[in-house]
């Protein structure tokens, strides 16, 4: 970064001195409804029912391979919760009033990989998985994926590497099914991320390099050891349309939980949806997914931390991936570790211009606060990445009337007991 690029950018879009004075905003999205600058046939609501097949193919073999998800016959979901108690102090301490009821989408308590990369990471590894085995002629889409227990599949796919460059939660998701496949999985993970992530990793049998800058050359280090490997398979979460529709999928399920509850969505009962965002891949496909599930009746709202505002940057100023937090004098340090990301995917931001309803930044401060309230009044836990989510409500309190407001719960049950009491200690601290 120079300073001469720095006062370049700040002359030229001047509404970027609210981000760097590092304070909380809310900035809502100009180019919301108009016409898609994207064009591919990769997205569509036909991949995502394509999508959630190929997951129906893999249950039998998922719920024998990870007992956890036997109660959900082998289907990789999480629960939708009302926080009520949690909604009541929210609208107290921040002298709000959250029109509507209040949600949170608990894929914190995803089985397998506990965070919502189990859903993009999860199905690119069994996608690329079928791909090898189909093209190895050892499987058919129409026979039971219950083999693919059998030790010589393992062997197979063994032959095949698969590289990921990661905050934490991605690697982990696609580490731990990789690795239970039998794939030789490497994730390259940035200096954010957690120690006790790492650990696991490895634990379940994946390599982890290291790298002492941040995410994104953590992913361009992992794109070239991919190229340089003709067996290998680069699992790119600024790019990947696979991942993308992996998580379009939540929409489908979303869809059913609501109706279940009686919260059919209509334009008398809208849906408004908060999403912690880093690079953009996750929340940017389940934000696709409800769009083409919801239509106009949905609007997502990405939360971003004021350290690492990157997406916020890219759509603000339009340049996308080509601007880094650090060149307007950002220095993309957060607790958010699965949200400290300095440059977004482009990709997404462009899929998100004419949906997305706009972007709010939340203090590391805040988040401590939110987490202590939310194990204090609901009994839930979940990770400062995560709780951002739980911010929307105040930010974009008394809009639409009779609002399903759901907050998606990223990630958190896997966090370490010592490391969730730490963070509970200073977020009650910081409440008195």
């Amino acid at each position: 970064m120079t300073q001469e690029r720095k006062e370049q950018l700040l002359k030229a879009f001047p509404h970027l001195t609210k981000l760097t004075a590092l304070e909380e905003y809310l900035w809502i999205n100009p180019f919301k409804g108009k016409e898609t600058v994207v064009k591919t046939e990769t997205l569509s609501m036909e991949a995502i029912v394509e999508a959630e097949a190929r997951l129906a193919r893999f249950a039998p073999y998922l719920s024998q391979a990870f007992p956890e998800t036997k109660p959900m016959n082998g289907l990789v979901e999480s629960p939708l919760l009302e926080i009520d108690s949690f909604r009541v102090q929210l609208e107290d301490y921040y002298k709000v009033t959250i029109n509507g009821r209040l949600f949170l989408k608990g894929d914190h308590l995803l089985p397998i990989s506990g965070s919502i990369k189990a859903r993009g990471g999860i199905y690119e590894v069994l996608t690329i998985a079928e791909k090898v085995l189909i093209e190895e002629r050892m499987l058919s889409k129409e026979e039971s994926y219950v083999k693919l227990l059998e030790p010589v599949y393992q062997d197979v796919l063994s032959r095949y590497t698969i590289i990921v460059g990661s905050t934490g939660n991605l690697g982990l998701s696609i580490g731990v099914m990789g690795a239970k496949l039998g794939f030789n999985v490497i994730v390259h993970m940035s200096s954010d991320a957690k120690a006790w992530k790492k650990a696991l990793l490895r634990q379940k049998g994946a390599h982890v390099v290291e790298h002492d800058q941040d995410y994104s050359l953590a992913v361009e280090e992992g794109r070239k050891q991919a190229e340089a490997n003709v067996n290998s398979f680069f699992i790119d979460d600024e790019h990947s349309t696979t991942l993308f529709i992996g998580y379009a999928v939540a929409a489908l399920r979303l869809k059913k939980q609501l109706d279940d509850k009686g919260m059919t969505i209509h334009n008398d009962r809208p849906l408004i949806v908060y999403l912690p965002c880093g690079v953009g891949g996750g929340p940017g496909g389940i934000a696709y997914g409800l769009h083409q599930v919801f239509g106009e009746n949905v609007t997502c709202y990405f939360a971003e931390p004021t350290h690492s505002p990157c997406m916020l940057v890219g759509m603000m100023t339009g340049l996308h991936e080509n601007i880094h937090v650090n060149e307007i004098g950002i220095d993309n340090q957060t607790i958010a570790d699965g949200l400290a990301v300095g440059r977004p995917s482009g990709f997404v931001g462009k899929v998100m211009e004419p949906i997305l309803g706009g972007i709010y930044t939340i203090s590391d401060e805040t988040m401590y606060k939110l987490l202590a309230m939310l194990i204090d009044r609901e009994e839930m836990a979940l990770e400062p990445s995560a709780v951002t989510a739980l911010f929307g409500p105040v930010q974009i309190a008394n809009s639409a009337k009779n609002a399903v407001h759901l907050a998606w719960g990223t990630g958190g049950s896997m966090v370490p007991a010592n490391q969730m009491k730490v963070d509970y200690e200073i977020g009650k601290a910081l409440l008195l």
